[in-house]
Order: C-alpha cells, then structure tokens, then sequence
C-alpha cells in the first residue's frame, strides 16, 4: 500500500518471533485499513522474516546486532510516515475490528489531548492481561505487589494498592490510566513530536513506563479501550533466553525508578530499594536456573 496513503504506521520489533510475526501482521491487514507495516528486526537467526518478503504493505529494516526494543522502535519511528503510529510486539494478535476501535478512540470530540491508547490485552484463554492498564509501578507500589500486601488493598486501599488493575471491574467504555503496555500502543505523532523518542537507555522492559510517564507531564491522556480486544501470548519470544530477559528487567526498573522518582524519596530508602530490585532478580534468576538443573537431570535419567 501506498506509504503516503498510510494513516498508521506500524512499527514491530522483531526478535525470533518465529510463525507469531506472520500471524500478527496477517491480522493487521485484515483489518482494512490504510497501513504502512515496518518491521524492525533485532538480528533474528530463525528464518521468521522469510515468509514476509511477498507482502507488498511490510518494509523491513535489519540490525545486524539486537539493539534492543526502544532503539528499534525509533529507527522504525524515523522510517514511518503516518500521522498514527502503532508500537507492536510481534507476539500479538489483533481480533475483528480492534485496530478500528482503537483508531476511533482519536476521533471523538474530546480527543485533543488524548496521545495513546491501548487495548484489552487477552492471554490465549481469553483472561485479561495485568499489563493493558495500570497506575505507574513506584518502587513502594512495587514493594506492595512483591511481597503480597495488596491483599490488604481492602482495607488500606491508598497504602497497599497493586499497579495492575485487572481486579477491578473491567470498564465498559475507554477510559483514562496511568499506563499501558508497549505491548500494544498506539500514539498519535503530535504527541510523539512533543514528547520526544524512545529512552535508549533502556534494552528491554520499563521503556513503555517511561513513555507513559513522560506523555503524562506533558498532559496527554493516555487511554485503556476495553471493547478494542488484542491476544498477547506474553513471553513467546523471550522464554529461551529467560535470565538475560529476567536481567534487563530490573535493570530497567532501576533506571526507571532513578529517572523518575529519586527526588521523591530519601537516599537511604533508594538504596534499600535498589538493594531489594537486586535480591528479588538473585532470587527469581537462582530458581529458574535450578528447574533447568532439574530438568536436565530428570531428562539424563531418562
């Protein structure tokens, strides 16, 4: 489809996404509407760009070493052309009429100041995902999710809230969030202009935290549509290399916290929260490293 004609350019970071990609941008067509498709891909070796060559609607950028997920959203950013950018995991799969619904959304009366929206995001049973809408993560709102204490969210609800907001009932019209998932995120480019590109800072996860946070200070809305439904399989392209995943996650949730919140809290409680972020990746990386040491003798026995 002619690039000029586009009216949202999608921008998809591709890492060893193997038959997901296909599947993610055969949905996306489906949807009949005028897109430019751009996947960026962050030096696969799993032949999952070999059957997009034949679509006339995909332009394909190559790194030739993983950059990471925020310097590829912005090399496909500088590579697009539309005045809608959707930033897409590969690993998603849009239902009947959801990228439409999501549009819509930038329609209405009120839109001005709306700058992203993101959907329902569904696992492969159909539940919803924690990620599609949620508050900002603080490092106590963290603290909270890490060791169980939303279950006192009933009685303490300000104190001991969880930042996933699945619990609560799912809203039946869009409304506004704090965040959402880069999974999913469609951005009007006036918005992206006066907020800026993606943080390079970050390799993987936490960049989308950041984007919301920075779209926020500077007063655009960002929205969760519940009709506009989106299959996530979450993880797919990450579970063969869990602790260098597991490792820029909490490298991320350390810049992040240090960007954004290390004025707000005293020196002392930051270094018990970098010191907590750090157990938690020792912790969570020894028992994932063990079940394969378990596996692997169980399967030696064998």
């Amino acid at each position: 489809m002619n690039e000029t004609l586009a009216v949202i350019s999608v921008i998809i970071v591709n890492y060893n996404s193997g038959r997901l990609l296909r599947n993610c941008i055969d949905s996306l067509l489906s949807a009949s509407l005028a897109v430019e498709i751009i996947v960026v891909d962050n030096a696969s070796s799993d032949g999952s760009l070999d059957n997009l060559s034949q679509l006339p609607a995909v332009q394909i950028i190559k790194n030739l070493t993983n950059k990471g997920f925020s310097a590829a959203c912005n090399k496909g950013l500088h590579a697009s052309s539309a005045p809608f950018l959707l930033f897409l995991n590969p690993d998603c799969y849009f239902e009947t009429d959801a990228l439409k619904i999501l549009l819509s959304i930038f329609g209405a009366d009120s839109s001005k100041q709306i700058g992203m929206a993101g959907p329902f995001l569904a696992n492969s049973d159909g539940s919803e995902q924690g990620g599609g809408r949620r508050t900002v993560p603080t490092p106590w709102r963290s603290f909270v999710r890490a060791f169980g204490l939303a279950r006192f969210s009933n009685r303490w609800p300000r104190l001991f809230s969880d930042f996933y907001l699945l619990n609560q009932p799912l809203p039946t019209e869009a409304v506004e969030v704090e965040a959402i998932s880069g999974a999913c995120m469609l951005v009007k480019r006036e918005a992206m202009q006066d907020v800026g590109e993606w943080d390079e800072g970050y390799f993987l996860h936490c960049e989308d935290l950041d984007m919301c946070m920075r779209f926020r200070k500077r007063g655009w809305k960002i929205l969760f549509v519940p009709t506009a439904r989106v299959t996530h399989f979450h993880g797919a392209c990450s579970r063969s290399r869990p602790i260098f995943v597991l490792w820029h996650k909490h490298k991320g949730m350390m810049r992040f916290y240090h960007k954004f919140f290390r004025h707000q809290y005293p020196g002392v409680l930051m270094i018990l929260v970098t010191i907590g972020v750090w157990v938690r990746f020792s912790g969570v990386a020894t028992a994932i490293l063990l079940k394969r040491a378990a596996q692997a003798l169980r399967i030696k026995l064998v």
